[in-house]
């Protein structure tokens, strides 16, 4: 009678153990989510913020149209990938496949500020300074969420990967999260664009 007792508390024990890595890798991944959510904010914005800039510079960049368009490409992928991984902020080929989108987005908005800083007239218009300005702020945003967000998921991926949290993972279905990885926006155009 009196094993059937220990083991009875040892096993209540046990899974009182379990149920409590549990919940804080439930907690975890409820951080994660939210982080996302604070970064989608952001990169909203700028979603935003882009076709207004690339309408400006048309005015002015019409020998550059290739590089306005590269702009809208790179924007509406990065769109796509952006609502992908926001209805699955945990899923690993979501938040990659973000990553890379955002890259390329960047990639094409320096191309596009640097043809900005060759046209005087275009750097002098308020709009574009106003844009760049609302542009160079928001990617500072963005900056902060997506670092808030990859702590986010390197305290759950360690909570993950220290005995008991491997089982644990493994008998709820937890899998690792992705960070958040992107190539550094060059705002030194946009700033200079921004109105002193």
């Amino acid at each position: 009678m009196i094993a059937m007792i220990v083991l009875a508390v040892i096993f209540a024990i046990l899974a009182f153990w379990v149920l409590g890595i549990q919940k804080r890798l439930l907690n975890s991944r409820r951080r994660i989510k939210y982080a996302f959510s604070q970064m989608d904010i952001q990169f909203k914005r700028r979603y935003e913020l882009i076709p207004n800039m690339v309408e400006v510079a048309k005015g002015y960049m019409s020998q550059e149209r290739d590089a306005l368009e590269a702009v809208i490409a790179a924007l509406n992928e990065a769109v796509t990938a952006n609502s992908m991984a926001s209805f699955h902020p945990l899923l690993g080929i979501a938040i990659l496949h973000l990553a890379a989108a955002e890259d390329r987005l960047t990639v094409s908005l320096g191309r596009m500020f640097a043809i900005v800083d060759a046209c005087p007239d275009l750097q002098a218009n308020p709009n574009m300074q106003r844009l760049s300005g609302e542009l160079n702020d928001t990617e500072n945003k963005i900056s902060f969420a997506r670092q808030a967000y990859n702590d986010c998921v390197l305290q759950y991926n360690e909570s993950m990967q220290h005995f008991p949290g491997p089982v644990v993972a493994n008998m709820f279905g937890f899998h690792t999260a992705e960070l958040m990885q992107v190539a550094a926006f060059d705002s030194n155009a946009s700033q200079q664009l921004a109105p002193a």
